[in-house]
């Protein structure tokens, strides 16, 4: 081990100012590590943490040790004995340093630097990388997490969606609430009932209830009856989406085929054998090697052939001109689907119609929930990449690290 005399390169590299300054540093080649030591000027006055007021110093801390970025491919470690003063109102506190967040064993710049890391691969592949343990890396996106949190505006919401999202065994599921306009994540809670969502309703004050002008939600009894009370014009707001009226279609169409198919395979015939994937595709995205088979099913007088018919006339219900156009389509329709003889699809045809109204909201407010399913996605691959998040609290974490639109570095990375 041998003294380097480039303290002021560390002052600078670190952004050390006084009181602080280097005092010595070491480099251990065989390690490949070098080790800054701080020092401070004796006689001083320090703030309080929790108040600011100057205090007398008290004593000193056990020397800490805060990981920094690496020197030309060195391990780069700060070392300091942090002042404690006792403060009349707080008692005895440990002073902030300008070098480290409170809590970290890590330098502003190192957990600048690892943030953006984390940005771009999985917890487990950043702290490969990083030279860290998954729960530092972890603990580094958490504080991020606190940090853009607490420094969030006001929430100031116009359009938002609400969705829920079934996660691990069980099955465990959690309730999300998106800002269409910033895209990104605003609210999780645990849960999909109207405690999950009441829970946002409830930071909300009046005056931001009522700058919300549209809702895309899910056919959620709760849901429903949550956003009824809590909105100011709830029958102008809610707009029931589209996604999840078409799962509700698309799960009809294969109860009909699976029923009929049982029927046809013991006569013999096998036509509907392997086909729930063909009639679940839109016409329009049906695979070139489909085609052909759908064809002779379309021409077919099957009930799963008239079912699938109707599934993509509803499709039609959010691709007309207007309003108007959408009501003479939906009245077609539902004469069609509640005159089909298929249990499945009139069960479809009386959800849509209790729903009417919240459906049809789309021409006024053309929203969908698309960036819910989009987010969804990412969260997916959160969940694979970290080869699952056992904890809630952790999967909370990243995904507000992935998809809250966060400011998540330190307002106080750049040296100081």
């Amino acid at each position: 081990m041998r003294s380097v005399k480039d303290t002021e390169l560390y002052k600078h590299l670190l952004g050390i100012n006084p009181p602080w300054t280097v005092g010595r540093i070491d480099l251990d080649a065989k390690e490949r590590r070098i080790d800054v030591h701080l020092e401070h000027r004796d006689g001083l006055r320090w703030p309080c943490p929790e108040c600011g007021h100057a205090c007398g110093l008290h004593d000193h801390a056990g020397e800490r040790l805060w990981r920094h970025l690496d020197s030309c491919h060195f391990l780069t470690y700060v070392h300091a004995r942090v002042p404690r003063v006792k403060c009349r109102e707080h008692g005895v506190r440990l002073v902030s340093v300008p070098w480290a967040e409170a809590g970290s064993r890590f330098t502003l710049l190192f957990e600048a630097f690892a943030i953006a890391v984390l940005q771009e691969a999985s917890v487990s592949g950043a702290a490969q990388l990083l030279g860290l343990s998954w729960d530092e890396a972890h603990g580094i996106m958490q504080r991020a997490v606190n940090r853009g949190l607490a420094a969030r505006e006001e929430l100031d919401l116009t359009v938002i969606g609400v969705d829920e999202k079934c996660v691990g065994q069980g099955p465990k599921f959690f309730t999300m609430v998106y800002d269409h306009t910033g895209r990104r994540v605003v609210h999780i809670a645990e849960g999909r009932d109207r405690e999950a969502l009441g829970s946002f309703f409830e930071e909300l004050e009046a005056p931001q209830l009522g700058r919300i002008k549209a809702v895309a939600m899910d056919m959620s009894k709760a849901f429903i009856s949550l956003a009824q009370e809590a909105l100011p014009r709830p029958e102008d707001t809610i707009v029931f989406d589209r996604f999840h009226v078409m799962k509700a279609m698309n799960k009809a169409v294969n109860d009909v085929r699976r029923e009929e198919n049982k029927q046809l395979v013991r006569d013999g015939d096998r036509r509907l054998v392997g086909t729930m994937h063909i009639f679940r595709y839109a016409e329009e995205n049906l695979p070139e090697k489909y085609e052909a088979r759908l064809d002779e099913l379309k021409a077919s007088k099957l009930r799963t052939a008239r079912a699938w018919a109707i599934k993509e006339l509803l499709r039609e219900l959010w691709q007309c001109r207007n309003l108007k156009r959408a009501e003479a389509l939906w009245a077609r329709w539902y004469c069609w689907a509640t005159r089909s003889q298929l249990d499945p699809v009139k069960k479809v045809a009386n959800m849509v119609k209790e729903h009417l109204t919240g459906i049809l909201s789309y021409y006024k407010h053309r929203i969908t929930n698309a960036l819910a399913e989009g987010t969804n996605s990412k969260i997916e691959w959160i969940k694979n990449t970290a080869r699952g998040y056992r904890n809630w609290e952790n999967l909370k974490t990243a995904i507000f690290f992935h998809c809250g639109g966060l400011e998540l570095s330190n307002v106080s990375l750049r040296p100081v």
